[in-house]
């Protein structure tokens, strides 16, 4: 729960920077929020979801 909430703010924020700063057309940042949407009711969400799960799990494992 908290990966996928992060992982939303994170993407959220980055759509953002690209339409505030990098001239991304506002409709075209609506088409990735439904995407987004699309992708996660589709059979593929579990997989994605256990994707950054694994990401996030190697991630906390490294030592810098």
């Amino acid at each position: 729960m908290f990966i996928s909430l992060s992982a939303v703010l994170l993407l959220g924020g980055l759509i953002f920077l690209l339409w505030r700063y990098a001239g991304l057309p506002l409709w075209q940042a609506a088409i990735c929020a439904m995407f987004g949407f699309y992708l996660a009711s589709t059979s593929v969400g579990p997989h994605i979801a256990s994707g950054a799960n694994s990401l996030a799990h190697f991630l906390s494992g490294l030592h810098l």
